[in-house]
């Protein structure tokens, strides 16, 4: 860890699982945060069995959880929850994404912080958040059904779920803003607001743009698999060898190149079905129909080097294979090793690069792989935190 980064000295305490708040918290330690995750004894973070496949260990937590510190406890025990009380009299952000009603019953909720801890940013990652549907269950797939996505996602056949766990990501995203204005408004003001996401009105916020367009334009935005929704031409197209390539027109004189100088038909860019955004969207299929027929004697490399000389904005459809050994991504060095519990992987800087600042990259743990070092600088001997393992509570 550098000093240069912007989090350090800031202790994070983690009553974290699955997606939304080990993301967040991933984020925090990246810049140099002290997170300690608290796990249950002997099982963990459910999110370490999602799979094996990263030299046995689950491909989602070896994402969310390097540079943090595992500490395991029994917070049923009486042991485990006076354990927490002191790490959080000392810490700066105390962060959960528990089942509802989970911290409360221990009174930890934010409510009983504030009056306790009044400098602890206090950070509630939630499916609904408080009100009629506090208790509900909100997976990761049913807030994509409740928030819509699914509903414009996939074809006209099919409805469909985003490839990634986008919900999740989306309120743990939010979370991290959260706790960085939190900590600001402490240092500038001395007040430390708490903090509360919840996953629906998170990926609700993403949703803007078709919510918009069904409540002011009348009609839901039609499924349209790879295609842009309400952008024509913006999607795939099958070159003369079979190769795909994405292109999209996002202006009228991305549109007049794209006729001219792509496709050899400068005439079509003043046909009256296609003159316009709107009236390209219309009439969809004859137009892709005409741009199909008419990138034949192309093979998709060229097809691509065509687009790239127009200035028309195009993409593959990459494998993830293809995404990890992507040029961008190698010629920009954003690759890095990380050490996890099965051994050594590639692990990719955090998008945001701050200019003289070098993330924290270190290893993901181990469960309960920090646990004595934890108890120990609470004062906590080894012969009684020997006794805890025995009795589960560590």
């Amino acid at each position: 860890m550098t000093p240069s980064l912007p989090l350090v000295g800031i202790t994070v305490i983690s009553l974290e699982q699955a997606v939304a708040a080990p993301y967040a918290t991933r984020q925090l330690a990246d810049l140099g945060a002290r997170v300690i995750k608290i796990e249950r004894p002997g099982v963990g973070d459910f999110a370490r069995g999602y799979d094996e496949t990263v030299h046995g260990d689950s491909s989602y937590f070896v994402w969310l959880n390097r540079s943090k510190e595992s500490l395991t406890l029994d917070l049923k025990s009486e042991v485990g929850q006076r354990i927490l009380r002191e790490l959080l009299a000392d810490a700066d952000v105390f962060i959960q994404n528990l089942g509802p009603g989970a911290v409360r019953r221990m009174g930890l909720g934010a409510d009983d912080l504030e009056a306790s801890h009044p400098g602890l940013i206090v950070c509630e990652i939630t499916g609904y958040g408080e009100g009629p549907w506090q208790s509900r269950k909100a997976y990761d797939l049913l807030v994509q059904a409740e928030a819509g996505l699914i509903a414009v996602s996939g074809t006209e056949d099919e409805a469909a779920k985003a490839g990634i766990s986008v919900a999740d990501i989306a309120a743990g995203t939010f979370a991290y803003s959260g706790i960085l204005a939190s900590l600001y408004t402490r240092a500038t003001t001395g007040r430390a607001p708490a903090v509360s996401v919840s996953l629906f009105e998170a990926l609700a916020e993403w949703m803007g743009s078709p919510m918009y367009y069904s409540r002011y334009g009348g009609t839901a935005p039609r499924r349209t698999g790879a295609r842009h929704a309400t952008i024509a031409p913006y999607g795939p197209f099958t070159a003369g060898d079979g190769g795909i390539v994405l292109l999209a027109v996002q202006n009228q004189p991305e549109w007049q190149r794209l006729c001219a100088e792509v496709l050899g038909l400068p005439e079509l860019a003043d046909d009256p079905r296609f003159t316009k955004n709107p009236l390209r969207v219309l009439n969809r299929e004859e137009l892709e129909a005409i741009i199909t027929a008419a990138i034949q004697s192309l093979t998709a490399d060229e097809l691509e080097d065509k687009l790239e000389a127009a200035g028309i904005a195009n993409a593959r459809t990459n494998t993830m294979v293809q995404v990890w050994d992507h040029p961008v991504l190698a010629e920009r060095k954003r690759w890095r090793t990380v050490r996890t519990p099965g051994g050594q992987i590639g692990a990719l800087l955090p998008p945001a690069d701050l200019r003289g600042v070098d993330p924290r990259m270190d290893p993901v743990p181990a469960l309960g792989e920090h646990s004595e070092k934890i108890l120990g600088e609470l004062g906590v001997d080894a012969a009684t935190i020997d006794q805890w393992r025995h009795a589960n509570i560590v």
